[in-house]
């Protein structure tokens, strides 16, 4: 549900070229339908006992063909390298993540998913393609790709300057990257 603005606001100032900006509209729309995805997977966590933080770990984890080391997770995370073995730990104690010393290395820990851990995740796939569906069911194959593309493009790494790959100016968000993104990959088909 996206509000219109008050009859009293003028909308989106204009720019250097007289054209207004929607960089505003785009963020507040962007970071709604971001938070109408995060949202219904609160949701659908909580009867498995799952925050969506764990749930997050859980995806990276799973879209890896190998175990990975926890300092990469923390880094992927986005998160300090205690909060990472915090998170992990908790996961653990649940029996869905497995920890053991990397053989190449033996100041570094690996982490992967363990059979129920597997199991969960196809179970919470399922689920986050239907509360996917029901936000990008109304949009057309061909909206859903290009929203897809979008999104892909927004969420490029940035250089140190702030600028995309191209050297535009990107506007992508932590919070936008993680459900926007995923819930689009979803409904647009792509595995998870």
């Amino acid at each position: 549900m996206i509000v219109s603005p008050p009859e009293s606001d003028p909308g989106p100032k204009p720019t250097n070229g007289g054209t207004p900006s929607l960089a505003a509209p785009l963020a507040e729309a962007l970071t709604r339908a971001s938070w109408r995805l995060r949202r219904a997977a609160v949701k659908e966590l909580a009867p498995l006992g799952l925050t969506f933080a764990q749930s997050r770990v859980l995806r990276i984890l799973a879209r890896r063909e190998e175990p990975m080391r926890m300092g990469d997770l923390a880094t992927r995370f986005e998160v300090a390298p205690r909060s990472a073995t915090s998170m992990i730990d908790s996961l653990e104690t649940l029996g869905l993540v497995e920890r053991r010393a990397d053989p190449t290395d033996r100041r570094s820990v690996l982490v992967d998913l363990t059979p129920d851990g597997l199991s969960l995740m196809a179970r919470m796939d399922k689920l986050r393609r239907a509360s996917a569906q029901v936000l990008f069911g109304r949009l057309t194959q061909a909206q859903q790709e290009q929203l897809l593309e979008l999104l892909a493009l927004l969420n490029e790494p940035e250089d140190e300057c702030g600028a995309g790959a191209d050297g535009a100016q990107s506007a992508g968000a932590d919070e936008a990257q993680g459900a926007g993104a995923d819930g689009a990959q979803s409904a647009g088909g792509a595995g998870s």
